[in-house]
């Protein structure tokens, strides 16, 4: 009898979430109109951030807040290398340096110890990435980009409902901006979508030049005399990273139910946790006291003795018909960042939690009946192994 297949991720979407669309698909705008602003408005509102503006992606986001604070050729900024490539492929999109900063053994989060002694003299900006959905700790970082005269920018592509210190992420309370994503794997999706919050004025008004081509058309901040009701300019480099209304139908929808769906993970990771414990073959994900973690995703690392034999087990997991995963190679291994220079061993702990990682299924609509067959599987895997 072949097993039924779990993934490690996927939307949940109802009749509800269908109705929202079919209404934006119906209507006059379907590409970029009032739903759009409405997404934005609930989104900042949620987060208690002044402002949002959302993005066709995680990646365009991520690509739009670095041009917002400035990142350009002459600058390096600070990341993690325990995320995906699109963290640090956002800056060199810009000419910028990525400088990676090893990770904390347990959490996977930039270890923030250790960014001073890696910052350079043309850094500008801090990108922490808040791995699984479990907050870096903000408030360090926040100081260091304060002693240093930095921007930064949260990537909390995996976050969107958790807490640092009881402050919802996306209220860039310790940073100038903020990246969710809505990738289906992701809390809450609009097919992909991304936003930038931000409380920085500027900020917002780059956003929204940088998201439509580079173009205004508001006559006060024409370099040249407007010629009609037509006219517009374009005055920085921009793109086409729009979303459309009712990919932002879908996202008000799904925003809805969020808090039920952060919920939902809890009580699923918590069973994990509890069944789990002390086991002999893999470490859990923390919980820091400062942290409320959305579990996007959930990370168990092998110990020791098992982190040989991760690809044996990758595969018997996979065969039991579990959906795993590998989060992340870090980036630095990839070949095109060793033509650009770097080199394997710059990150020692980045490099070990990659060995022993693989993230096991966690998603709202799973039941406690698939939960369970999840932990039946897994532990018929690890018991094999003995």
């Amino acid at each position: 009898m072949v097993k039924e297949f779990i993934p490690y991720g996927r939307q949940y979407i109802d009749d509800e979430d269908i109705k929202e669309v079919i209404k934006v698909l119906k209507s006059d705008f379907i590409t970029q109109g009032p739903t759009v602003e409405k997404f934005e408005r609930a989104l900042a509102e949620y987060c208690g951030a002044k402002y949002c503006v959302v993005f066709n992606s995680g990646t365009s986001a991520l690509i739009g807040a670095y041009f917002a604070v400035g990142l350009s050729a002459e600058d390096s900024f600070i990341t993690s290398p325990i995320t995906f490539v699109a963290t640090a492929n956002a800056g060199l999109v810009w000419g910028a340096k990525p400088i990676f900063v090893d990770v904390e053994p347990d959490t996977g989060n930039i270890d923030a110890d250790l960014i001073e002694e890696k910052l350079e003299k043309n850094t500008k900006l801090i990108v922490p990435v808040h791995y699984a959905g479990h907050p870096t700790d903000m408030e360090k970082v926040r100081q260091i980009a304060d002693r240093n005269n930095l921007f930064v920018i949260e990537d909390a592509c995996h976050a969107l409902g958790a807490k640092y210190k009881n402050s919802p992420v996306g209220a860039c309370k310790y940073s100038d901006a903020c990246i969710f994503s809505f990738h289906p794997v992701k809390h809450i999706t609009t097919g992909e979508g991304g936003a930038v919050l931000t409380n920085d004025i500027t900020i917002y008004k780059r956003l929204k030049l940088v998201r439509n081509h580079g173009i205004t058309k508001s006559p006060s901040e024409f370099i040249f005399p407007s010629e009609g009701a037509w006219y517009y300019e374009q005055h920085h480099l921009g793109f086409n990273f729009r979303m459309t209304d009712f990919q932002a139908a879908l996202g008000i929808s799904q925003l809805r139910k969020l808090s039920n769906f952060v919920s939902r993970r809890r009580e699923i990771a918590k069973i994990y946790n509890e069944t789990f414990k002390g086991n002999p073959y893999f470490d859990l994900p923390p919980e820091r006291v400062y942290a409320y973690h959305s579990y996007h995703l959930y990370p168990i690392r092998l110990k020791e003795s098992y982190r040989s034999r991760k690809r044996e087990i990758f595969d018997l997991l996979r065969k039991e018909g579990l959906g795993v995963q590998v989060h992340y190679i870090p980036v630095y291994w990839q070949p095109y960042y060793h033509k650009l220079g770097y080199k394997r061993g710059e990150c020692p702990m980045a490099e070990e939690f990659y060995k022993s990682e693989i993230s096991l299924p966690i998603f709202p609509s799973m039941d406690d009946k698939t939960v369970k067959e999840v932990i039946n599987r897994v532990n018929k895997v690890f018991q094999s192994l003995d």
